[in-house]
């Protein structure tokens, strides 16, 4: 089963991007942990070198089926800023959003139109005699490519299919981002309480459980040692 998982900063600081940009490689690490095929179809740079504003990926959860269950909601990080050293915040939180399949839609080739024309440019005498380059056009969208890349008008048109798909999904994406990325700065305030992930330190180590929880367990395991005696 293919899931669509985007995890945005909701337009917050560099320090959010920066989690962004960590979550999305402690996804991926998982995935190839799982045997979990995975791409990332989608990053937005933020400003500064390595930081994402927002990141999207699909993943096969065959091998898997509850690997992006846990990664769902708010993600807290716990630190210093990196860039700011002497800014007193400590806390920043980032979205972790499954995308509804449904949302994208399908793509339909039947709705693209194709017009041939001449290139322009290098590439010997035949480039500018015959109508090799080709411009796709998806009529729902108005969405289009032109591509002149080679001479020959199939295998220009087998190019300009397969960017016209990616710059349709892009397309695609991009209002869902949008969307998710309203929906998480107007609930922000309600899911800092309760993250399903806290990781700590400028090396986003993930936090141990509570010693409490972890005495509780101790608790209870001695507890059925004695009901057995």
């Amino acid at each position: 089963m293919k899931k669509f998982i985007q995890i945005t900063s909701g337009r917050g600081p560099e320090e959010c991007c920066f989690a962004v940009a960590q979550v999305l490689k402690k996804i991926i690490k998982e995935c190839k942990a799982s045997n979990c095929y995975h791409e990332v179809i989608h990053r937005e740079p933020s400003n500064i070198n390595g930081n994402l504003y927002s990141a999207a990926l699909w993943v096969d959860t065959k091998n898997n089926p509850q690997i992006i269950d846990g990664w769902i909601g708010t993600i807290q990080w716990v630190s210093q800023s990196p860039f700011r050293l002497h800014h007193k915040r400590k806390n920043w939180f980032v979205g972790v959003f499954e995308i509804d399949q449904a949302l994208i839609g399908t793509f339909d080739f039947a709705e693209v139109t194709y017009d041939t024309f001449r290139s322009s440019g290098p590439g010997g005498q035949n480039v500018n005699k015959v109508s090799s380059a080709v411009r796709a056009l998806h009529k729902p969208t108005g969405l289009f490519v032109k591509v002149m890349d080679t001479r020959s008008q199939l295998q220009n048109k087998k190019l300009a299919n397969e960017r016209l798909l990616k710059l349709w999904n892009e397309f695609q994406l991009d209002k869902i981002k949008k969307s998710n990325e309203n929906s998480w700065s107007n609930h922000l305030n309600l899911q800092r309480g309760n993250p399903v992930k806290v990781f700590r330190s400028k090396d986003f180590k993930l936090k141990s459980q509570p010693k409490k929880y972890k005495n509780q367990r101790s608790k209870e395991k001695q507890k059925w040692k004695r009901e057995l005696e």
